[in-house]
């Protein structure tokens, strides 16, 4: 199924990769959910922007009861199901290593928290738009993960946890929904340049990934959302369960 054929969930979709990944796809012809929780006011104006193949639904992917009726509400404006999702919400993180809670501070809520926003959400997403994949035998799941992973230079020991668990449930989920026409796949980044997220990293520390990457620059969501829609699109038919990293070429695995 070509690109300009799929209808598109992107949680957190209101801002930084979010919203850039909501202009890539809807720049490639996609019909594209534009999923917030408290961002109202930035995605709906990303949806003007994007014009009358977006649509903006607000929903905490926490609660599989807001996300059931998220991806009714969304099957029934546009006619047909979701085919494609990108699990991009994040829940309450900030990528400032002068304030993440060190070792001896952190709390299990701090993980806990984490878990439910990278790997629950996942699930309920991916749960609720199962039937209208598999009724069509295609579906694509894009879950964004990180290049932490690999290079942990910060130790944020809740929101790495929490992407490697997601990383997990990518390649069970691929082996499982294989059958079924569906691919499972993660995009990780390492830092982006910019996002509000990453807004309070400081300048020296982009300037450090960027001497140390071989491109010399940090990646932006532009580059990083050109990898999901590589996923999504029929070039990548063939390809599930796999962890791409888009980060420059910073970590080479």
């Amino acid at each position: 199924m070509n690109i300009s054929e799929q209808r598109v969930l992107i949680t957190g979709a209101g801002r930084g990769l979010g919203a850039a990944l909501a202009r890539a796809f809807a720049a490639e012809g996609a019909s594209v959910v534009l999923n917030y929780c408290h961002s109202q006011a930035a995605a709906e104006a990303l949806a003007g922007e994007l014009g009358p193949r977006a649509l903006v639904l607000r929903a905490d992917v926490r609660d599989r009861v807001q996300v059931d009726a998220m991806v009714a509400t969304a099957t029934a404006h546009f006619g047909q199901p979701i085919n494609v999702v990108v699990n991009n919400a994040l829940v309450d993180f900030a990528f400032n290593g002068d304030a993440r809670a060190k070792a001896d501070t952190i709390r299990w809520q701090d993980f806990h928290r984490q878990f439910e926003g990278s790997v629950q959400g996942a699930l309920n997403t991916v749960q609720a738009t199962l039937p209208g994949m598999r009724a069509r035998c295609f579906g694509r799941i894009i879950n964004v993960g990180t290049n932490l992973f690999q290079n942990p230079v910060v130790p944020y020991h809740d929101y790495t946890a929490a992407k490697a668990a997601l990383l997990s449930l990518t390649r069970t989920l691929a082996g499982d929904l294989g059958p079924d026409g569906i691919t499972v796949n993660m995009v990780s980044g390492g830092l982006l340049r910019t996002t509000d997220a990453s807004a309070a990293t400081p300048e020296a520390v982009f300037d450090y990934i960027a001497a140390n990457t071989p491109l010399r620059e940090v990646t932006t969501p532009e580059q990083f959302a050109d990898a999901a829609l590589f996923f999504a699109s029929p070039w990548a038919r063939a390809v599930t369960g796999q962890n791409l990293v888009v980060d420059g070429g910073l970590v080479r695995d």
